[in-house]
């Protein structure tokens, strides 16, 4: 289950990043590509507000290019998604059979948004702090 709340966040940016490149042009240009201000590494703190999921968990990520990335090698979970110019971040996270996806904002030094498992079994907020 640790694995799988390192990849809430990344599962949130995922789905961002694929509804962006999957929509008509008028769509697609309301998600501009990822930009690179967002970029380094953000300490990801996880809280669970409805289901039988862990209550927290705190984990580190990497933004890099404007796409976020782990800032690990646990290959236990998988992590896609982006980062707007505007701060809207939406990421995908894979792990244990499991799949959570999560989307809010993030400014310079900090970010804030919602989750929920695919199942609809588990969701609740993120809050991240820049950390490089």
């Amino acid at each position: 289950m640790r694995g799988f709340y390192r990849a809430i966040l990344a599962v949130m940016v995922g789905a961002l990043l694929a509804a962006s490149t999957t929509m008509p042009t008028d769509a697609a240009r309301r998600y501009p590509a990822p930009s690179a201000a967002f970029d380094g590494l953000w300490s990801v703190s996880i809280m669970t507000q409805y289901g039988d999921c862990n209550r927290g968990y705190r984990y580190p990520l990497r933004i890099v290019d404007g796409y976020v990335t782990k800032a690990d090698d646990d290959a236990t979970y998988a992590i896609a998604g982006a980062v707007a110019r505007s701060g809207a971040i939406g990421v995908t996270v894979s792990g244990g059979g499991q799949t959570a996806t999560g989307i809010g904002r993030l400014t310079r030094t900090s970010g804030r948004g919602v989750w929920h498992t695919s199942n609809g079994e588990c969701s609740g907020n993120w809050t991240a702090q820049r950390r490089s």
